[in-house]
């Protein structure tokens, strides 16, 4: 018996800007997506229980007046969280990605906050991470090179959590210092992250909050070095690769179902 496609459900509205890339990567990955409007969601909150995977993506949601991810944190606490908590509480997926990643802190899905960059600056660049924890979304991921755009991306917890999230192995993936960095000359924390955390789980690792952008790292030709790489495979008689290391995680997502 053929099994259907896992759906996932990517939220918008008020300033989030990364839907259109995360339901692409999800459908590239063989899922279904659709972009759901987070009023949409509210008027018809039973809607959330046709999905499999959920999504808060990047962007700048409600431009960041009251702190990055606050504002739509509360509005989602306050028309949705029962039907959130029912969500993950269940054997599905969820995973915010960078302003996605502050929302669901601040709702409190998983522990910590993220604050402004040790350099008070809005970065844009390339890391390399290492892939710490236990999660369907992160299977047979050992170090990814992927891309990150924030200005309040600094992982910050209470000495109590950071313990707590190291004992019980919930951090997700730390930044360090591999190709992509070595390559272009930058440190490897790129923002003062306690720890060097790049992303935390929660729910037994089917709860994902990252940082870095996975959906901006979709194809070989995104990494900023493909040229020379592209090159390097094929004086060595290689395949060049089309797919770049992000899309991992959302294949990971949808095997997760089948």
């Amino acid at each position: 018996m053929k099994r259907k496609m896992p759906k996932a459900l990517v939220f918008s509205g008020y300033g989030l800007n990364c839907e259109e890339e995360t339901k692409f990567a999800f459908e590239k990955a063989g899922a279904r997506a659709d972009i759901v409007h987070i009023n949409d969601l509210i008027e018809n909150k039973k809607r959330l229980r046709d999905y499999q995977i959920l999504a808060f993506p990047g962007g700048f949601s409600y431009g960041d007046d009251t702190g990055s991810g606050k504002a739509y944190a509360n509005k989602a606490r306050n028309h949705l969280w029962e039907e959130l908590e029912r969500f993950v509480g269940e054997d599905k997926l969820a995973i915010g990605i960078c302003n996605g990643f502050q929302i669901i802190t601040n709702l409190g899905l998983l522990p910590g906050a993220l604050t402004f960059n040790d350099s008070a600056r809005y970065l844009d660049r390339w890391v390399d991470i290492k892939i710490e924890g236990k999660s369907p979304w992160l299977e047979g991921i050992r170090t990814l090179m992927i891309p990150i755009a924030h200005g309040e991306g600094k992982y910050y917890a209470d000495k109590r959590t950071l313990a707590d999230l190291k004992r019980k192995k919930l951090v997700a993936a730390k930044y360090i210092r591999g190709e992509i960095c070595r390559y272009q000359n930058l440190e490897a924390n790129p923002n003062g992250s306690l720890e060097d955390i790049a992303g935390v789980l929660g729910c037994e690792g089917r709860v994902l909050g990252m940082m870095p952008h996975p959906e901006r790292a979709m194809f070989f030709h995104q990494l900023p070095h493909w040229p020379y790489l592209k090159e390097k495979y094929m004086r060595e008689g290689k395949p060049v690769p089309k797919d770049g290391p992000g899309i991992k995680i959302f294949q990971n997502a949808v095997k997760y179902f089948k």
